[in-house]
């Protein structure tokens, strides 16, 4: 229900692991996971939160709004200088380097810096899709940032 956050905070660096991913539908299963892997769990279901110690529990639908609601916590959401994992299945990425070739869809390395994904393959590089997140995480924050200083939340 959360799953629009996962390619954001991915892009935040942060480590994020989602049920859909990993095929988990049960909250049984959901907590065991979280707990064995230490993660914070991010959620909707209010008495799913209430049966985990780490839980941020997130009212909203909307993914623009949810980022809000995690800003509010405290969560840093800032684009990575150098990502680490892949917005696809969460793998670790290493840079390309310039002289090694790329897909079509993926721009020379010689011309920019290219990340690629080493257990999917995906590649990734700083375009227009990055420029639209940054913009969204900006909102975001200035957002957080402007009712932090009035004391209200959003």
């Amino acid at each position: 229900m959360c799953g629009g956050l996962v390619s954001y905070l991915r892009m935040c660096n942060y480590d994020t692991a989602s049920a859909g991913d990993r095929g988990i539908e049960a909250d049984d299963d959901l907590l065991a996971l979280a707990r064995a892997e230490g993660r914070t769990l991010l959620t909707r279901d209010v008495q799913l939160a209430s049966r985990s110690d780490d839980a941020i529990l997130l009212e909203s639908r909307e993914v623009e709004d949810q980022l809000r609601e995690l800003a509010a916590t405290g969560l840093d959401l800032s684009l990575a200088d150098e990502p680490a994992f892949c917005g696809r299945c969460n793998g670790p990425l290493t840079t390309v380097s310039e002289t090694a070739s790329t897909p079509e869809y993926a721009p020379d390395g010689a011309a920019t810096t290219v990340w690629r994904c080493q257990d999917c393959g995906q590649h990734f590089w700083r375009g227009s899709h990055w420029d639209r997140v940054a913009a969204t995480l900006a909102r975001v924050t200035d957002a957080a940032h402007t009712d932090d200083q009035s004391g209200t939340f959003q």
